[in-house]
């Protein structure tokens, strides 16, 4: 109560008159406190919240890490597209994005890209390149029965686990078909670097 009598003084103190102006604008003359309602604290503060494009919005931990999805399928899976434009196409999966569930499978889902030149003498180029779809529409693919399956998790005598398709029983997660995975991309990284030097 002191500091409001005392903040009451000073604006009683002050005056201005309601004729006088500042900059072109009107000042308003000093309202009396008693008459003003007191100042209630709000009881349910809201959330200011920054505008993010729409590409920067993902859904964070605590610690402000993205939110990374787990996916049924995995880098080398052959799968089927269910739903969309590519319905019915079946290829490899080349490329996984776990923090919004998207993957990158071999030509499906292509997109024409239109590329500048680099150079003054170099003409731009029109070019196909492969776009994420989302991992819910895909299903696991078995290349020996030719059908698409669920799958499923059990563990081996051995104690490791691994994926497997449900209607067919086939393995998924093979220690051959890892060291293939791995060689291949080891070939297609070598020879990346090799068209880069030349």
């Amino acid at each position: 109560m002191a500091t409001m009598t005392s903040l009451q003084s000073s604006f009683t103190s002050l005056s201005i008159s309601a004729n006088s102006s500042f900059l072109g604008q009107r000042l308003l003359s000093p309202i009396s406190l008693s008459a003003a309602s007191p100042v209630k604290p709000a009881q349910n503060p809201f959330l200011v919240f920054a505008k993010l494009k729409r590409w920067e919005r993902k859904k964070c931990k605590p610690n402000s890490l993205p939110i990374l999805h787990k996916m049924h399928v995995k880098f080398g899976d052959t799968v089927k597209v269910i739903s969309g434009r590519d319905k019915g196409k079946i290829g490899e999966v080349t490329k996984i994005f776990t923090h919004n569930s998207t993957i990158v499978i071999k030509d499906v889902n292509l997109k024409t890209k239109h590329m500048k030149s680099r150079e003054e003498g170099e003409p731009g180029q029109i070019v196909k390149i492969e776009a994420p779809i989302h991992s819910s529409n895909v299903m696991l693919y078995s290349k020996e029965k030719e059908v698409v399956s669920r799958v499923g998790h059990k563990v081996l005598e051995d104690g490791q686990k691994v994926r497997y398709l449900i209607k067919t029983g086939e393995l998924l997660d093979t220690v051959e078909k890892w060291k293939q995975l791995k060689e291949a991309k080891n070939k297609e990284t070598s020879a990346v670097a090799v068209a880069s030097t030349s």
